[in-house]
């Protein structure tokens, strides 16, 4: 993976995240799906590669060439959940219709404050867990994410809302295991994106839509370092205001002998690749990489 992606804004600089922050709060989000349509032709006719990207993902997800309105889908798709975004991190849950599965496991240990992994992906949202009516009060949720990533996406929070709580730890510096060990000791869960990082990060190649592609291995070293347990966390949009969110164990946090490790994280993210992958087949349009994951020029 070459590190182009990190340069792009991904349709969520600053300046448009505030113009969607005023249509949102002034139109309501009714209206403002309805101003979605004309962006996303915009895009779909303006973004030359993101569009070359999205045929090429649905073509592997779906078996056969993409026809223009399936990629207009997956643009719209990408959008209204950015849109969602707004209103989920004013704290307009009450918009939102949300069935979970396997979330027990995961709120019986916020109430018993045992610090967490969740894992997730650029798929569906990562925020729509917030309007769960039934989960434990006071969830404190630690982002780790890469400097550039936390400075990117700490712009985007403070578009949307000046006064929004920062809970980002910005990976590779001197301190970041340490604040992350402290976090999790203290009872708070930590969130991981695992399917992006920097090239220098280091990645693996595993068999992912029917091609290798690389994925970081840096979050599954840090999980079995800290011995803390890893769930999957994917949140898909399913349209008008219904997300399914589902959970899943990935890793029990036992401790690694040290000759096992290697081989116990490969079998660990083994598995997330494969239930990413198990998600994009069940709900195609949420996956949101717009750029060539697979590092190749031409179709499956």
């Amino acid at each position: 993976m070459n590190t182009r992606w990190l340069a792009q804004s991904e349709r969520s600089n600053v300046l448009a995240m505030r113009f969607l922050v005023w249509i949102a709060t002034t139109l309501g989000r009714r209206v403002a799906q309805w101003l979605l349509y004309p962006i996303c032709f915009y895009f779909l006719a303006c973004s030359m590669r993101a569009r070359s990207a999205s045929k090429h993902y649905l073509h592997r997800v779906l078996g056969r060439p993409a026809k223009w309105h399936e990629v207009f889908r997956h643009y719209f798709t990408f959008a209204a959940v950015s849109l969602d975004r707004v209103f989920l991190l004013r704290g307009r849950y009450d918009l939102f219709d949300i069935h979970a599965l396997g979330e027990q496991p995961v709120f019986e240990r916020i109430t018993r404050n045992e610090g967490t992994f969740v894992f997730g992906a650029h798929i569906g949202s990562f925020e729509i867990p917030r309007a769960m009516q039934n989960q434990p009060r006071d969830t404190k949720v630690r982002m780790l994410m890469f400097e550039e990533n936390a400075r990117k996406l700490n712009a985007v929070l403070r578009a949307i809302d000046p006064n929004f709580p920062l809970s980002i730890i910005a990976m590779g510096k001197l301190d970041s295991m340490l604040k992350i060990s402290e976090c999790l000791d203290a009872g708070e869960f930590v969130g991981i994106l695992g399917d992006r990082a920097p090239k220098e990060a280091g990645h693996v190649l595993l068999p992912f839509l029917g091609s290798p592609a690389e994925f970081p291995i840096a979050p599954f070293r840090l999980a079995a370092m800290l011995r803390k347990p890893v769930f999957l966390m994917v949140g898909l949009y399913r349209g008008g205001n219904r997300y399914d969110l589902y959970f899943e164990q990935i890793a029990s946090g036992e401790a690694v002998e040290r000759n096992d490790r290697d081989r116990t994280i490969q079998a660990w993210q083994r598995h997330y690749v494969e239930r990413l992958e198990y998600y994009c087949r069940l709900a195609p349009y949420n996956w949101f990489n717009f750029y060539d994951f697979w590092q190749t020029t031409h179709h499956p």
